[in-house]
């Protein structure tokens, strides 16, 4: 039986723990992640990070929803062109800097540093490497999220869940609900050719507790969904093995 849904939303993340961006298109290649997701990570404190040799790291080195909240409070827009940053805040504050170069990178380390001042282990670092993703897997992936557990879940939890605190690449509608943790070892068709496998499902942490407009920590989600259905998974990572272009409205089928 082949099960379809749709491409809904499309979404990376420039800056990881920073806004997302919408996507309409984007071209997916073999093992590699979201074009232009997670490119950069703030650090917090000294990681040990080695742009000349970057390899995995735990998201704990870096500032991250998970434990600073606060970072939703910032509207950020990333330009890929000029690989300019802008920040803006609510509460006041905004900085703007070329990331590809140390005076660029020098403001935005000011502004979370004064921003983030009573977070921080250390000095706060623009961190970047040629073809590298901090991503929370070592594995280059896709992450995909299932509308219909979103929904699932809100009955649940017994109020509206937005999608965004999940901060995955690929949104679909069409799937039954959790469909996609029964998917790990399968592979998946979005659009023309684009192929993944689906490797992993996405264990939750208490990121998705805070809600990504106001940066209020305000729901409970990885204990409701332990205490509801006995694990803390909601999405799945996947693969790309067969490359292509995908978009919003794009037929997704799997088994």
């Amino acid at each position: 039986m082949v099960n379809t849904a749709t491409v809904r939303t499309i979404y990376r993340y420039p800056v990881k723990g920073l806004s997302p961006e919408a996507l309409a298109a984007t071209r997916l290649a073999i093992g590699a992640t979201l074009p232009g997701d997670r490119l950069y990570a703030i650090e917090n404190g000294p990681s040990g990070f080695d742009p000349g040799r970057p390899h995995y790291q735990p998201k704990i080195r870096f500032l991250m929803l998970m434990r600073n909240e606060r970072l939703a409070m910032l509207k950020t827009h990333y330009d890929e062109a000029s690989r300019s940053l802008s920040i803006a805040c609510d509460g006041g504050g905004a900085a703007n800097g070329d990331l590809g170069t140390a005076a660029g990178r020098a403001a935005i380390e000011r502004f979370f540093a004064e921003f983030c001042k009573n977070e921080l282990r250390g000095p706060p670092r623009v961190l970047q490497a040629p073809n590298f993703s901090f991503s929370d897997v070592a594995r280059k992936v896709v992450s995909i999220i299932n509308l219909a557990s979103v929904h699932a879940l809100e009955a649940a939890v017994g109020a509206s869940v937005d999608p965004l605190r999940f901060r995955g690449n690929v949104y679909l509608a069409g799937w039954p609900a959790w469909h996609e943790l029964d998917l790990v070892g399968e592979e998946i068709a979005i659009g023309e050719s684009a192929r993944l496998k689906v490797v992993k499902r996405i264990v939750r942490c208490a990121a998705t507790n805070v809600d990504p407009q106001t940066g209020a920590r305000d729901l409970a989600i990885p204990d409701t969904l332990m205490r509801t259905y006995g694990h803390s998974d909601c999405g799945v990572y996947a693969e790309v093995i067969a490359p292509g272009e995908i978009a919003i409205g794009n037929s997704v089928s799997s088994p």
